[in-house]
This record gives structure tokens, C-alpha cells and sequence, in this order.
């Protein structure tokens, strides 16, 4: 899995014109599934993002968690994120898990943030072609890929 993570002050997500996810502090999540994930990655993944102390204290050290600050999500699917674009100028996009699998580890993940202390854990709509707006927040945004993780 791979994740895109972007500290908001505010964001939502919008499919149709209807706003299907909105948060305000804590992180906008863009998830990919790639096709060899299992719900083993989608739990170690959840458990880093959960405790990532990137959010300010008293100090302006970024000392705090997600959880620390009460923090929300919003979860995105993004298949776009498990592109091969080692060659030519047409990233390809087999790598990423088939829709039948990847909902199920997408819907897993987000219950695991929720397992993770993450009370507020909103969604887009898999597959969906969806609008999103944020106020990033620093900016603070990391790329994490469970193939890098302990």
C-alpha cells in the first residue's frame, strides 16, 4: 500500500456535487492498493499513520499524533498511486490491485484507523471520479509505502 498523507486544516471530497467526506484538522489520506497488498499491510499501515507525530505543541515542535490532537481522516482511493512509469511517457498502471480486491483493503484500512483511535474517519467513493479540496496545513505532506516499513 501506498499513501500520499497531507496535513489539512480543513478538507472534503465532493463526487456529483455532493460532498461525500469533509474534516477539518488532521489528515487527507490518498490510499493505493497495489495488487499484492493483503489486509496485513493495510494494518501496519494504519497503525504508522495513526501515530505519526507531525502535528505542533506548545513549542511548534511537531511532537503530536493524530490521536494527540483529536485528529480526523479522510480517506481517498487512488489507484494512480501504484503507476510504473520507470519507462516511456504512458505511466502503467497494472501494479495496482483490481477494483474487487482493492475496496475491500480500502473499506479494512479506514476500520483500522478507526481501531487505531482514530474516531472521525471519513470516505470518498471508490472508483468514483472525485473532487478534492484542502487547506494544507505547513504544508506538511509524506509518502509512505508499507514495502519501506519495519
Amino acid at each position: 500500500m501506498k499513501a500520499v498523507i497531507q496535513c489539512v486544516t480543513s478538507c472534503s471530497v465532493t463526487v456529483d456535487g455532493t460532498v461525500t467526506g469533509q474534516i477539518d484538522k488532521g489528515f487527507l489520506i490518498l490510499l493505493g492498493v497495489a495488487a499484492e497488498d493483503t489486509e496485513k499491510e493495510a494494518e501496519k499501515l494504519s497503525a504508522k499513520i495513526a501515530g505519526l507525530r507531525v502535528f505542533t505543541d506548545e513549542q511548534d515542535k511537531m511532537n503530536l499524533s493524530l490521536k494527540d490532537i483529536g485528529g480526523a481522516v479522510l480517506v481517498v482511493s487512488n489507484f494512480t498511486l501504484c503507476a510504473d512509469y520507470r519507462t516511456g511517457r504512458r505511466p502503467f498502471f497494472g501494479g495496482a490491485a483490481r477494483p474487487e480486491k482493492a475496496e475491500p483493503l480500502y473499506e479494512y484500512f479506514c476500520t483500522c484507523m478507526q481501531k487505531n483511535g482514530i474516531e472521525k474517519v471519513e470516505k470518498g467513493i471508490f472508483g468514483a471520479d472525485m473532487k478534492v479540496s484542502l487547506l494544507n496545513d505547513g504544508p506538511v505532506t509524506l509518502v509512505i509505502d508499507t514495502d519501506m516499513l519495519a
